[in-house]
């Protein structure tokens, strides 16, 4: 008959045997009881010891702390942990968010009735008039804010996924999951401020008479987007680097295979992952595709500003353009290529472990497991798509550059269809005779 000794709890640990104690004059009673029948054992006692003591809130969540926090003060994360390894969208914050959108909104209304006031020439050009809708253009990202608060909940449930994927990676390798990204999101959290800031400084100096009340806004707006970008370019290293992790695992784990179960354990954590990069660009699709169009924008219009003043020559008014099409420019690119890098070190990674597997060694049910496994890699969808809009990577970049050639050649051959006006001195002035 089985019998069981010790309470185990849920992750299998024993709980230790709870000592009796015996009174004195209890003793003579214990000894003359006698039992005339068994009953039956009791139940195993399950405590339900969660591992978030060890956890915590999970390696992936210290990593991307400081982002978080810089992300929660300008009021585009009103998410919080309830419990360890448990997040929501905290009411708190997110009445915060709504009071930082009301109170920019107000500013930008000032903003556009104290209106921003370019330098310009006197022959006041066609490409001037498009650099004066720059400064309009520029307080578009102000969407970001209620797209974010939109998403939040999303947002939310992916931290949630991050912790419980740790979880079930700790019971399968029996260790914690390890991934080093040094200082960089520190760098991140302290640069893209102040990077942001400075350039709107320098585009107000040299592209508009300055005033210092005008651009507070612009800088709280051009770190909105330095932000979306820095996190986006975060959390697709962040899988990247999961990824790697777990094929070095993977590898690891081939060279001693037992059971088959092992290597359908791995499937499932890689499974779980390639959902995970799914949610990634889910819970910020519709940020990030307005991001995207409005960088876009942004690069079309300030090489523009660029290429119509070749024949005029470049002056200081130039420099705000340059370092605006540049920084934008480069937004994009890591928007697009850390997508790409996620998505190739989580599927290609993965194949060429696969395919490097030596078969004859291992038995029948062992080899079903590593088929199935490449045919999960190939069948399932690892790149990040943006809600269904477009799936983010190196191409979409490509397109982009390309669709934005097009745009300035219509731009430029528009701006040469458009007649010069006749200045004073090549004027002609038509007379007429009349008879004496």
């Amino acid at each position: 008959m089985y019998h069981q000794d010790q309470a185990v709890s849920i992750l299998g640990e024993a709980i230790p045997k709870r000592r009796s104690v015996f009174l004195e004059s209890g003793v003579n009673s214990a000894d003359s009881f006698k039992a005339s029948k068994v009953g039956p054992a009791p139940p195993i006692k399950f405590i339900n010891k969660s591992s978030t003591d060890k956890f915590g809130n999970g390696a992936i969540y210290e990593v991307l702390k400081p982002i978080y926090a810089l992300m929660r003060i300008v009021g585009i994360f009103p998410i919080k942990n309830t419990e360890p390894g448990m997040f929501r969208v905290a009411p708190e914050l997110l009445g915060y968010s709504v009071v930082v959108f009301v109170v920019v909104m107000g500013y930008i209304g000032f903003i556009e009735w104290d209106k921003v006031e370019i330098v310009r020439s006197q022959e006041g050009r066609f490409e001037e008039a498009v650099i004066d809708y720059l400064f309009t253009v520029y307080l578009l990202p102000i969407i970001i804010n209620p797209l974010v608060l939109y998403e939040a909940r999303k947002l939310a449930n992916v931290v949630t996924d991050w912790v419980n994927f740790e979880r079930i990676y700790y019971k399968l390798t029996k260790k914690k999951l390890s991934v080093f990204f040094g200082n960089k999101p520190v760098i991140l959290t302290v640069v893209l401020p102040l990077l942001a800031c400075g350039v709107m400084v320098v585009t107000h100096i040299t592209m508009a008479h300055f005033k210092i009340i005008q651009v507070v806004p612009y800088c709280y707006i051009n770190c909105l987007i330095y932000l979306i970008g820095g996190f986006w370019f975060m959390q697709c290293d962040v899988v990247g680097k999961v990824a790697s992790q777990l094929a070095e695992d993977f590898q690891m784990a081939l060279k001693h295979v037992g059971p088959s179960s092992q290597v359908a354990d791995y499937r499932s954590l890689w499974m779980l992952l390639s959902k995970l990069i799914r949610d990634v660009g889910n819970a910020s699709g519709y940020t990030v595709t307005f991001l995207c169009l409005y960088l876009f924008l942004i690069i079309t219009l300030t090489i523009y500003g660029l290429l119509s003043q070749l024949q005029a020559g470049f002056s200081t008014k130039d420099i705000g353009l340059t370092i605006n099409a540049g920084l934008a420019i480069f937004i994009l690119y890591f928007i697009c290529d850390e997508a790409h890098y996620a998505s190739n070190c989580l599927r290609v990674q993965f194949q060429k472990k696969l395919l490097l597997v030596e078969l004859s060694w291992m038995n029948d049910e062992a080899q079903q497991e590593i088929n199935m496994f490449l045919k999960a890699t190939e069948m399932s969808p690892t790149d990040i798509s943006l809600v269904g809009f477009f799936d983010v990577n190196r191409n979409l970049f490509k397109s982009l550059l390309a669709t934005m050639v097009t745009y300035l050649v219509v731009l430029l051959q528009f701006q040469i269809s458009i007649p010069e006006e006749a200045s004073p001195t090549n004027s002609t002035t038509i007379t007429t005779q009349t008879p004496n």
